[in-house]
Order: structure tokens, then sequence, then C-alpha cells
């Protein structure tokens, strides 16, 4: 099969239609093999009773319905994991995607070699309220990543089989899905300039409140994926330079209470002093991090993922 197109959605109803129908006529156009996995998310509307009446006409279109909503990570998760085409293509079912562009994202990896395309909405047909944070947001996402897309969160993107069935996206973290790809050993990600279309039916799904959580989610990728198998190699280093900073702080301070009393200057105790209680928890909170960065290393070890490596090619 050439291409699976994955589609998550969420009470899109009313473009479903319209949305098969234009994505059957690129496909016969380009005489591509194909399927159509339409994950519904625990749509409150008619969406699923769409999908039963499209796929009774149309053999291509499978479905899978969710008993809640999960998010769009979970859906894709499923869609992945059942996903058979060379390439895979994810797309949003509100119309605001453009099949038209499934066959040069194809293209570009099967030809030109790239493990995951990734679509930028260069002109884009949003509110401000969700432009200007979609641009802060990349800006960080391209700083901490390293890899240097203008749309990190484009739901149009193109990916070679082998790429999703490698990774596994959870939470709320399809944003990072080209992050998840280079950890796991896909390095070359590609970008494509797609055209934005402005929502024809309906409302958008998603408010300011996935910004926040999209940092969050930024940070957990970029610590885990730097610490989650050596964790002692963060905690560890940062416990024992607080000890060792908040220990001869004590130690200073001693000093310099020994200093004062030889040279009769006005005695205090050392407990008067400020600085002692700060070098005492700096030797406290250092010891803390190290304890934990050794429960971590423990738990690393016992982790069923410890030791999963992508193999790219074997001889026997």
């Amino acid at each position: 099969m050439d291409i699976s197109l994955v589609i998550p959605l969420y009470n899109e109803a009313e473009s479903l239609p319209e949305l098969t129908e234009w994505i059957t006529r690129v496909m016969n156009a380009n005489k591509f093999s194909y399927e159509i996995l339409f994950i519904n998310d625990g749509s409150t509307d008619n969406s699923w009773k769409v999908i039963e009446e499209l796929s009774a006409k149309d053999e291509h279109i499978k479905g899978v319905k969710f008993r809640r909503n999960y998010g769009k990570s979970p859906a894709l998760h499923v869609g992945f994991g059942r996903a058979e085409g060379d390439v895979v293509i994810t797309m949003d079912a509100d119309l605001q995607d453009s099949p038209d562009e499934i066959p040069e994202l194809y293209r570009m990896v099967m030809e030109d070699g790239y493990d995951l395309v990734s679509g930028w909405k260069k002109k884009r047909y949003d509110p401000l309220s969700k432009t200007i944070p979609t641009k802060l947001f990349n800006a960080t996402a391209r700083k901490v990543t390293g890899i240097y897309l203008h749309d990190f969160n484009c739901g149009l993107k193109a990916y070679r089989n082998e790429v999703v069935k490698s990774i596994e996206v959870y939470g709320d973290m399809h944003r990072y899905i080209p992050y998840l790809a280079k950890s796991a050993g896909f390095s070359k990600i590609g970008e494509k300039v797609v055209h934005h279309q402005a929502r024809k039916y309906g409302v958008t799904k998603f408010g300011l409140s996935r910004f926040v959580n999209g940092y969050l989610d930024l940070l957990t990728l970029w610590f885990f994926n730097k610490f989650a198998v050596k964790p002692m190699h963060f905690f560890g280093f940062l416990g024992s330079l607080m000890f060792v900073l908040g220990f001869f702080s004590v130690i200073a301070v001693g000093v310099y209470k020994l200093y004062s009393m030889y040279h009769n200057m006005p005695y205090r105790l050392v407990t008067d002093s400020p600085y002692f209680y700060l070098s005492l928890t700096a030797m406290i909170l250092g010891t803390l991090l190290f304890l934990a960065g050794f429960l971590g290393e423990l738990i690393s070890r016992n982790s069923v993922e410890r030791n999963r490596y992508n193999i790219e090619k074997e001889i026997k």
C-alpha cells in the first residue's frame, strides 16, 4: 500500500463527506493505493455515523471510535499502530489542511529520502490570539530541540512507516513528533510550505491552555531524552554541587568566627549568622537531590525500556 491517511477528529461530522471526496479525487488522479483511517476521538455529534456511512460506500475508509475524548496524541498513536502504507500522512479533519499536498509529501518521503516531512502553514487564517503564541512556541521549540521547523504543530505531516512504528505518541506529545523521531534516530526531517484554509464548519477545539501545556511537555521531553536512562547524571551532579558549596560555606562561616575570636572582634555564635542556615539548607537539598538520582537509577535499571534500541539494519 502506498499511503495511509491517519485523520483524528472530534465533532467534525459536517466536514467529513467533503474531505473524503477531496481525498478520493486526489488519490485516484495519482493512482495511489491507500487507506483512510478516521480516528473518532469521543465525538458527541454524529461523526461516527457519518464514518460508518462513508465506509459502507468506500472500502478504503476505516474507522476507530473511542468511548470518550482522550486527545489528539492517543488518536494518532492508535492510528499509527494500524497504518499499513509505506508513507503515513496525518491531517486534520476540519478542511484547513489541503489533500492536494499529499502527492508532493509522498514524493519527498519516497524519492527525496526524508524520514519525516512537516507542513509549514506560512500563510495562516487564524486569529492573532492563536498565531502570536504559536510563533513564540515554535521559536522555543526550535531552540530546545535543535530542529529548525517553522511549524511544529502543523497537523499535516508525512512519515516513513518505519518512523511511526518506532515512536510512542502519548499525552499531548503530538506537537513534538519531529523531536520524538529525531530521538529515535530518524534525523532526515524536512519541511514543506502547505496551503492553509480558513475553517469552513464548526469551531476550533483548541484553547490557549494548549500553549502552556506545550511548554511543559517540551521540558518533559527534553529531560526524558537527556536523562531518562541516566538520572544520576542530572540529580547526582546537581546534588553533589549543592552539597559541596554548602559544606565549604559552613567551613567559611566557622573560620570567620574563629578569626573574630582571635582578633578580639565582636563575637557572635555561628548559629547567629544567616549564612550558616543557607549553607546547611544547601547541604540538605544536595543530599536529597543525590538520593533522588540514586532512586532514579534503581528505577531505570528495572525499566522494560532500558535496553530498547532502534536497529536500522542487521546482517545474519
